[in-house]
């Protein structure tokens, strides 16, 4: 059984930054596929950024292209999601995601096997 869990949420100003932790265990972390995802109250769970198992390969939603940077550490089974020049829009609870099928990075949610307990960006203007 995997676990995340993430940290590093909070509060900041528009323009501001956070960095975003997901510690995972429970399986080989190089196997697995890492996303993040956020969710709005009254919205649904949207794609954020994915990396592949070794981190050649990551995927960003439009929406944060050039503003996020998705890496991960293997050597400490993390993955962190950097924010950058954040927006009120970015207000959200954020997800981490996982599981060991390529099509977590093109952002497909109901491939996800394992989920974190989420963590709260709130941005204000």
């Amino acid at each position: 059984q995997v676990q995340l869990l993430e940290s590093g949420g909070g509060s900041v100003q528009a323009g501001g930054s956070l960095r975003l932790s997901c510690a995972a265990s429970g399986l080989p972390f190089s196997t697995l596929i890492i996303g993040w995802f956020r969710r709005v109250p009254g919205k649904e769970r949207e794609f954020v950024a994915a990396i592949a198992g070794f981190g050649y390969h990551t995927e960003y939603a439009d929406s944060v292209k050039d503003r996020f940077t998705i890496s991960r550490d293997n050597t400490k089974n993390t993955a962190f999601l950097q924010l950058n020049s954040l927006r009120p829009e970015d207000t959200a609870v954020y997800y981490c995601a996982a599981n060991r099928d390529g099509s977590l990075l093109y952002g497909k949610i109901q491939t996800v096997d394992y989920w974190g307990q989420g963590t709260q960006v709130t941005v204000s203007s």
